[in-house]
């Protein structure tokens, strides 16, 4: 992996507490296996697994299922959330999968790949993938949006303002869109079948405190934290002291609803 990031346990454990699971886009990934292949499945690799969300999501689909990750922190945690049988992890970069030549059914990554050397990526999951296999690659922008009653656009220029001011913290690997990473990736991407989606969007209810959590749980206020502690903290005190402020209430168990936008693509191995 080119990049090594999110391996403190403090970071981890919000990793696994806040991220979103987007289980909508796991049913397009199988819409799109299953106009080739039948419904048995049986290995699927997902790289870059972190915590392990979205790597349960796919244990229904597939015999067996294993999450790779850089990050024994990572690994650790995932492991210790309750996970099906058939799902395991692996300890090892994204470009090196300790799998065999056409063992896999799909190759997924999720909110990762823009950390991967990409050439070398795309050359080991075309090695590992089966022909007919599947290799998904999907992300988020960082613009979530909030919607609360009639003030939505209201939240949603503080929440600008948030990321804004995390904007110049972002790691200059992934520069100021991942969004160009994976549309490159895709472009690089030598198998004639393959889709690219522009823009899903995920809602999830959630409380005031999960946003600020999730935000905080982002590479770039990660690097403001390592930099400035104080000067990340008091950020995300003021973001959500206006947050209420609009919202007329005191608590952060105060439930919104949190969008996120995906974007994701596909391509099958000939």
């Amino acid at each position: 992996m080119a990049v090594r990031l999110f391996e403190a346990k403090d970071h981890a454990a919000s990793y696994l507490r806040y991220r979103v699971s987007p289980h909508e886009l796991i049913t397009r990934i199988m819409d799109f296996m299953e106009e080739q292949t039948p419904k048995q499945y049986n290995l699927a690799v997902d790289v870059g697994c972190g915590s392990g969300q979205g790597t349960i999501l796919l244990a229904q689909y597939f015999a067996k299922v294993v999450g790779t990750d850089v990050s024994p922190v990572q690994l650790e945690m995932a492991s210790s959330n309750d996970k099906p049988q058939n799902v395991s992890y692996r300890e090892c970069p994204a470009e090196e999968l300790p799998f065999a030549n056409g063992e896999v059914d799909l190759v997924t990554a999720m909110t990762a790949a823009h950390w991967f050397d990409r050439q070398r990526f795309l050359q080991e999951a075309d090695r590992v993938l089966r022909p007919g296999g599947c290799l998904a690659l999907l992300s988020y922008t960082m613009d979530m949006k909030l919607e609360y009653g009639d003030i939505s656009d209201s939240l949603n220029d503080i929440c600008e303002e948030f990321y804004a001011t995390l904007l110049p913290y972002r790691s200059s690997y992934i520069g100021s869109s991942s969004k160009n990473i994976y549309l490159d990736l895709f472009n690089s991407c030598s198998y004639p079948e393959k889709e690219w989606n522009n823009c899903v969007p995920v809602r999830r209810a959630v409380t005031l405190s999960a946003y600020i959590g999730m935000v905080q749980t982002f590479s770039s206020y990660e690097c403001l934290k390592q930099k400035d502690p104080e000067e990340a903290e008091r950020l995300s005190n003021d973001i959500q002291n206006k947050l209420l402020s609009v919202m007329k209430t005191s608590s952060l168990d105060t439930e919104v609803t949190m969008v996120v936008h995906y974007f994701y693509w596909l391509a099958r191995k000939p």
